[in-house]
Parts: C-alpha cells; sequence; structure tokens
C-alpha cells in the first residue's frame, strides 16, 4: 500500500510539471517570446500552487476521496489544456487571460496534491521520514519531466498528445487509489467510473489529436492546409488557395508562392553582383530551397553550404512533389551540402572562408532567434569570409519595425561591417528590408540575370528610404542585453497577435 502511494506520488509531480512545461510552450509558440511567456506561465503556476497548498487546509474529511476527485479534475484540465489553449487562441480576444485561468486552475490543483498526500501518509510512516519520502518522489518526478518533456515528448508526441497522455495517467491513478478507500461501494463504483470515463475520453483525444490539431489550425487560416507537421524545434504549416502555396512557421507567414521571386531575388542578386566571381557560397536558414533555386541559375556557383537547424523542414522541401516543384529541386542539387547544426555554433567552430553569405532566418520574434542578429553572431560571421566576401540578411520591415530594421543594420555596422540598407515591396509581407554587408565599399557589376523584378532600375530605387523608414539611432544588439526582440516585439504587436 505504502508503495503504491509513493508511485502515487512520482506521477503526479511528473504530470504536474509536463502540464507546466506544457502550457509554457504552447504560449511560446502563440505569443512568442518564449522567455517572457515561460517566465510568466511558470509565476502563474507556481503562485497557483502555493494557493492550492493553503487552500488544503480546509479539507479535513476524506482525505483520500478529495485526493482522487483531485486527480480526476487534474486529469481533465491538464489532457486538455493544450486543446484549450490552441483553439481559445482563435476565438478569445483576451488570450492571454484565459491562458493564465487554465494555468491557475491547474496550478492550483496540483498544489493541493502533495498536502493531501502527505495528511493521508501520517499514520503510516515517522514525519521524518514521510516528508523525505514524499519530497523525494515529488522532485525525482519533476527530473523525470524535465527531461523527457524537450527530449522524447514533444518531438515524437506533440503537445496535444504529451497532454492527453498524462491526463490518462492521472485518471489510472484516481482509478487504482479507490481500491483504498474506505467509503460504500456506491461512492466507489462512480469513482471508478468516472476515472474510466476520464480514461476513455483522453484515449479517444489521443487518437484523433491530429485531427483535432488539423480542426483548430483551420480556424487560423483562410487558406486550405495540405501539409501540417510538428518538427523538433516549430510547427510547419503549408496551405493552398488555388495557384497559392503559403509556408508558415509557428503560425508566421514566410511566403506565398505568387510573389516568393520579389523576397528570394531582393535577397540573393544584389549581393551576386557586388561579387560575381563568388564561387563558394554559404546560407544560413533557408531550409525551404527558394534562395537556393536562384542561386543555382547562376551556373559559375561551384559550392553551397546550407545550414538550417530543421532537419524535417529540409526533408519536407526536398521530398514532397509539390514543393520542391516550387524550388526547382534545389535541395537535391549536387553542388549542395546540408547541414543540420544551430548556425551560432557551427559557426563558431567553422573554419572555412566562404566569398558570399545569406542570411535568411526568422524574424527576431524570440530570444533562441535573436541571438542570430546579435553583434557576436556577425563577428563570427565576418571571420568566415574572404577578404572581398559579401553578406546580405533579411532585416524584418523598415515600414512596420523601423528601429529593429535599424537596429539591425547598426549592429551589423558594429563588428567592422560597410552596410547598404535596403528594401524591396512584397505583396503578401509588405514592404521588407535587408542589409547589404562589405568588408570594403565596392560598387556593383554587370551581370546578365534571369529575374522577373529584380534589375539596375529597381536597385537604385531600392536603397532610398522615404521619410516613414528613415534611419534610427539605436543600440546594439547583444547576446547580454538582446534589445531587438523586445523592439520587435513592440513594433509588431500594433499589427498582429504578439503582446
Amino acid at each position: 500500500m505504502r508503495f503504491v502511494f509513493l508511485f502515487s506520488v512520482f506521477v503526479v509531480a511528473t504530470c504536474g510539471l509536463i502540464y507546466e512545461l506544457v502550457a509554457s510552450t504552447a504560449a511560446s509558440y502563440l505569443l512568442g517570446d518564449s522567455i517572457t511567456q515561460f517566465s510568466t506561465v511558470i509565476g502563474v503556476y507556481l503562485f497557483a500552487m502555493g494557493v492550492g497548498s493553503y487552500v488544503s487546509k480546509y479539507f479535513r474529511s476524506n482525505l483520500l476521496k478529495t485526493f482522487i476527485i483531485v486527480e480526476l479534475l487534474v486529469g481533465i484540465f491538464g489532457g486538455l489544456s493544450s486543446t484549450m489553449l490552441f483553439i481559445g487562441f482563435n476565438f478569445i480576444s483576451s488570450f492571454q487571460f484565459f491562458l493564465y485561468l487554465i494555468v491557475f486552475i491547474i496550478g492550483s490543483l496540483v498544489g493541493l496534491e502533495i498536502p493531501l498526500m502527505l495528511r493521508i501518509l501520517k499514520d503510516k510512516f515517522s514525519f521524518d521520514d514521510l516528508v523525505a519520502k514524499i519530497f523525494s518522489f515529488d522532485y525525482v518526478g519533476a527530473l523525470f519531466a524535465s527531461l523527457l518533456f524537450p527530449l522524447v515528448f514533444v518531438p515524437f508526441l506533440g503537445l496535444l498528445k504529451t497532454s492527453y497522455l498524462f491526463g490518462m495517467f492521472n485518471a489510472t491513478i484516481a482509478y487504482f487509489l479507490v481500491d483504498y478507500l474506505n467509503a460504500a461501494s456506491k461512492v466507489k463504483v462512480m469513482l471508478k467510473t468516472s476515472s474510466i470515463l476520464v480514461i476513455v475520453a483522453l484515449c479517444a483525444c489521443f487518437a484523433f489529436s491530429e485531427s483535432i490539431l488539423s480542426w483548430s489550425e483551420s480556424l487560423a487560416y483562410q487558406e486550405k492546409i495540405i501539409i501540417s507537421k510538428s518538427s523538433k524545434y516549430q510547427r510547419i504549416i503549408v496551405t493552398r488557395n488555388s495557384d497559392d502555396i503559403r509556408l508558415y512557421l509557428n503560425g508566421n507567414l514566410q511566403f506565398s508562392s505568387r510573389d516568393e521571386y520579389r523576397y528570394h531575388e531582393s535577397l540573393v542578386y544584389p549581393a551576386v553582383l557586388k561579387n560575381p566571381e563568388a564561387k563558394s557560397i554559404l546560407i544560413l536558414g533557408g531550409g525551404d530551397g527558394l534562395a537556393l533555386k536562384e542561386l543555382f541559375k547562376l551556373k559559375h556557383i561551384e559550392k553551397v553550404t546550407l545550414v538550417d537547424l530543421d532537419e524535417q523542414m529540409i526533408q519536407l522541401f526536398k521530398e514532397n512533389v509539390l514543393l520542391k516543384d516550387l524550388n526547382n529541386s534545389s535541395l537535391s542539387n549536387p553542388k549542395l551540402t546540408i547541414i543540420n547544426k544551430d548556425a551560432f555554433i557551427w559557426l563558431k567552430q567553422n573554419s572555412s572562408k566562404f566569398d558570399l553569405a545569406i542570411v535568411d532566418f526568422p524574424d527576431p520574434s524570440n530570444y533562441s532567434v535573436g541571438k542570430l542578429y546579435t553583434n557576436t553572431f556577425y563577428r563570427l560571421l565576418y571571420s568566415s569570409l574572404t577578404n572581398k566576401g559579401i553578406v546580405v540578411v533579411q532585416s524584418t520591415s523598415p515600414y512596420f519595425a523601423s528601429k529593429s530594421f535599424w537596429c539591425i543594420n547598426n549592429t551589423i555596422k558594429s563588428v567592422g561591417f560597410q552596410t547598404t540598407p535596403y528594401h524591396s515591396y512584397v505583396p503578401s509581407f509588405g514592404e521588407w528590408g535587408y542589409v547589404l554587408c562589405e568588408k570594403e565599399k565596392t560598387s556593383i557589376k554587370e551581370l546578365q540575370l534571369d529575374t522577373k523584378f529584380f534589375n539596375a532600375t529597381t536597385w537604385v530605387s531600392m536603397q532610398s528610404f522615404p521619410t516613414d523608414m528613415m534611419a534610427y539611432n539605436t543600440d546594439i544588439n547583444k547576446l547580454n542585453n538582446q534589445v531587438l526582440v523586445n523592439l520587435f516585439e513592440h513594433e509588431w504587436a500594433k499589427y498582429a497577435h504578439v503582446q
């Protein structure tokens, strides 16, 4: 009996931390700025646990029955937490309030568990032994959850299935603990039946989790979703509407097939024309292969190295018939070497020199991406170039996020690059910005290009900034301050659901 109860402590501790991690991760997916979301969710969760622990003193009788009911409630709210958050995001205007309410309810219920268990077992152990055993099992369960959540559960199950699974664990604990309850058979049957119903309901949700997720995602997109999958690093959505194919990463649009040529021609060709003899090319990001498509139109290019963290993203755009048609099978080109590593870490270890680098990272909406826009990163990039090396960096919108754009430019200049900021109009995005970086200023060269948008005339206009996009003096984005992420979040909050 004692072992059963102690094992229950281990399970409920594991489940409790899993729900906390699920809520934090879901919040970072939906709202961006992972540090803020993790910090606030954890803070609310711990506060709620404190409230639950305090409230536990008012339960003086039928403690085991109360514990079983709490487990069922934790199983229901915790098991359905990720589903409620993903669906609620599409319907609830005050989403953050809804998020914290869910977190508070689960945290309060979890906060009841350990105090109740301590009082249930107080006659089974000496006080010192009881406290030692309860908290030992509690902390071991927390360690188990914290290690397996990022390594196993999220990569292989995803958030929805993970929360369903652990909700079933809570309900299963409730089911078996009914056998130790001193109560009328009617009460025991009712509790066992309730436990079975919760388990069956969560099993059904688990089995249909992809359909549930697809339905919740369909609410957020006007186009038909044709591909939806979760990698270790992001949620990948591909939609189609007539002839328009779009890629979304964590809900953020990455390209539209109708006008992606404007973005990618603007990204690639100014740098190419600065150094038309470039033979060794580095691409950081760009796992969709669309920048590669433009590069491989140039016959003189001998070698391209692409560094992108997400292997599943690359495989999707390499193997899917529809998507590889978009990029002309560029990811299968024999001149290409693909490296699936964090670009920051890879650059620190890199000893090769490149003639040209194209940096096509997602926007700096969180600190993990923001580190790729810091002076430390650009210093590493500077040392990875030949003396005539050229870099171009996608730099968000100089119209919607002017301070962010100029912060990127100023940060690049701070490490010794000569910069040429420029912009182009991409209908799907609006005005979009780039920064061309050189060790020494050179003039643009003449080269026959196979382009739809970019030419010598557009290049001149791209370097002109109207008054509403004029330069700002900003702080330099450093690893220890990440001012860019705060600027980006603040500026884009006016136009999108990113608060």
